[in-house]
């Protein structure tokens, strides 16, 4: 064998070697991650707001004194447990798809005679926006263990979770960036956090099954909207209207890819 032959072939075992040792280092941290966010699970703070959440349903409020508990979140009147697997999702009453969010303000509206323009102009850490985290930790956790069912069939159902698959992939921006710069590749990470392949079954689950939930660096309760907010300013886009068309066919969109999965909400993140 040649000079160039072997040194050829000593570069290639280096390089092998090295990423091994990188992988190797990569799946030791991988592992202490996935050791935190198994430790985070014991005593998740977002049992504190689901009991917020449960009480904001059960309270009379409003100019209707009236509480939430006849609100129909697609199962019936009243009916909770599981709702939540089973959204977004097209109501007749509206004539529109809506996700938990949507659907609540509708049902704080018409039942308690609140003004729903407070609560879509807040931000999201004023009282209003507070309310609206509070029930979604409540209203989701009573579908945790629960199978999504989220296959979309009404046409007004079809036509938003094609616009829903269009905007993930959108790209526009001072940086084009779209939703799926983060999350339409597989195995990409971003400060060693994984970031989802949403548009598999497995990546929409990971992505859709543990919100709302706890955030445990900034000590607070986010719900699905706030999360897809966030995704809007961190790709410098214009930050979406609450509960506008535009988040629910991203919603829409996740939640029909993961159907099949199991909800673990509310989850807790870092």
């Amino acid at each position: 064998m040649d000079r160039r032959r072997v040194g050829v072939a000593a570069f290639l075992a280096l390089a092998v070697a090295g990423a091994t040792t990188a992988y190797a280092q990569k799946d030791k941290a991988l592992e202490s991650i996935d050791a935190y966010r198994e430790a985070l699970q014991d005593g998740n703070p977002a049992e504190l707001y689901e009991a917020t959440g449960e009480e904001l349903w059960k309270t009379p409020a409003g100019p209707k004194n009236a509480s939430l508990e006849k609100c129909d979140l697609g199962l019936g009147a009243g009916v909770v447990q599981g709702a939540y697997a089973q959204l977004p999702r097209y109501f007749a009453d509206t004539d529109r798809v809506q996700d938990l969010e949507s659907r609540l303000l509708t049902c704080m509206e018409t039942l308690q005679g609140k003004d729903p323009k407070p609560y879509i102009q807040a931000s999201f850490k004023d009282p209003p926006k507070e309310e609206m985290n509070a029930l979604s930790a409540y209203v989701s956790g009573l579908s945790k263990g629960t199978p999504i069912n989220v296959k979309p069939t009404h046409p007004k159902e079809l036509a938003m979770v094609e616009l829903g698959r269009r905007m993930f992939f959108f790209e526009g921006g001072p940086y084009d960036f779209s939703c799926a710069t983060c999350h339409g590749q597989e195995g990409t990470r971003i400060r060693m956090q994984e970031l989802p392949y949403i548009p598999s079954a497995k990546g929409a689950a990971s992505g859709w099954t543990s919100w709302p939930a706890y955030r445990v660096s900034s000590g607070e309760m986010w719900s699905m909207q706030w999360r897809i907010n966030d995704c809007f300013r961190q790709q410098r886009f214009p930050e979406p209207v609450y509960v506008s068309d535009a988040t629910i066919a991203l919603s829409l969109y996740m939640a029909a890819t993961a159907s099949g999965a199991t909800m673990k909400t509310p989850g807790i993140k870092r």
